[in-house]
């Protein structure tokens, strides 16, 4: 497909719900946060190659941990700052921010498995006992 077909390219919001395993609800809930710009036709949503990458970016960074706000935010520094200069220095920040929130998540994580073990033995050493 050439650059020119690729930017022609358009999407039902059924296409993009079942391309990328959502509902249509959830589209139009991320075009109501301002996220997705569809065009209409009548009541009809056509959604552009770009609506398709934003929401693809919207899900990736839902899996990762990054608030509506957060992408909201992303997208508005890349549409007013094209060189994506500033985009790339706020993702970092932002990436920053999750991988400490996923690290501590993690000792946390490893905490409660350590006392689930001991509780765990606990139980065996005393069902042991007791036969």
């Amino acid at each position: 497909m050439s650059d020119s077909q690729l930017q022609q390219t358009t999407y039902s919001i059924s296409d993009l719900s079942k391309e990328f395993d959502i509902t249509t609800r959830s589209i139009r809930f991320y075009e109501d946060q301002g996220l997705l710009k569809p065009k209409r036709r009548g009541q009809t949503r056509i959604y552009s190659l770009k609506d398709r990458v934003r929401l693809k970016l919207i899900l990736r960074g839902k899996r990762l941990g990054f608030s509506l706000a957060e992408t909201r935010r992303l997208f508005e520094l890349y549409d007013a700052d094209k060189n994506s200069s500033s985009q790339l220095h706020t993702m970092l920040e932002l990436v920053e921010e999750k991988k400490v929130s996923l690290q501590q998540q993690m000792d946390d994580i490893k905490v409660v498995l350590m006392e689930l073990n001991s509780a765990e033995q606990q139980c065996r050493d005393a069902l042991a006992n007791n036969t």
